[in-house]
């Protein structure tokens, strides 16, 4: 009973030196958060938020603006750099990704061009064969050939 009044709780111990793993401490979670997706900004936001901006007259009344927005001063000022430079676009949201290849209006018809040829080839070797069969054929049966058909 000597030590009973000495005997103090952990979480209220009061020291100057930090906790250990020993002291019952807190062991902070290893799980790695989950990453943000990115923030778009229209451009009537981006507006209405430089306007906020500019109205600002009092101390501290911009970055009270910035904190409730969560937002830095960098976007501010690159977005107010777009609107002067009258860059609506700029304060649109940008399409991200590949840019759409311009299509050429002569490359449908070359690809049906191709297409077409090709078919055609086909029909000819189709033919030539044919021919070449026939010729196999009366030759074979010693049937002469009609006058005006060369020979290969």
């Amino acid at each position: 009973m000597k030590h009973q009044g000495k005997i103090q709780d952990i979480s209220t111990h009061k020291t100057d030196r930090p906790l250990s793993v020993g002291d019952n401490a807190t062991i902070p979670d290893p799980e790695v958060c989950e990453k943000k997706p990115r923030r778009c900004f229209t451009a009537s936001y981006k507006l209405r938020i430089l306007k906020e901006f500019d109205d600002c007259t009092q101390p501290r009344e911009k970055g009270a603006l910035l904190r409730r927005e969560g937002l830095y001063h960098s976007n501010i000022c690159t977005w107010s750099r777009q609107r002067e430079k009258g860059e609506l676009q700029g304060l649109a949201p940008k399409k991200r990704g590949r840019k759409a290849k311009e299509v050429n209006p002569l490359t449908m018809s070359v690809a049906r061009l191709e297409r077409e040829n090709k078919r055609l080839n086909e029909k000819l070797r189709q033919a030539e064969t044919i021919i070449e069969v026939q010729k196999k054929i009366s030759e074979i049966l010693g049937i002469s050939q009609p006058e005006g058909v060369e020979k290969s």
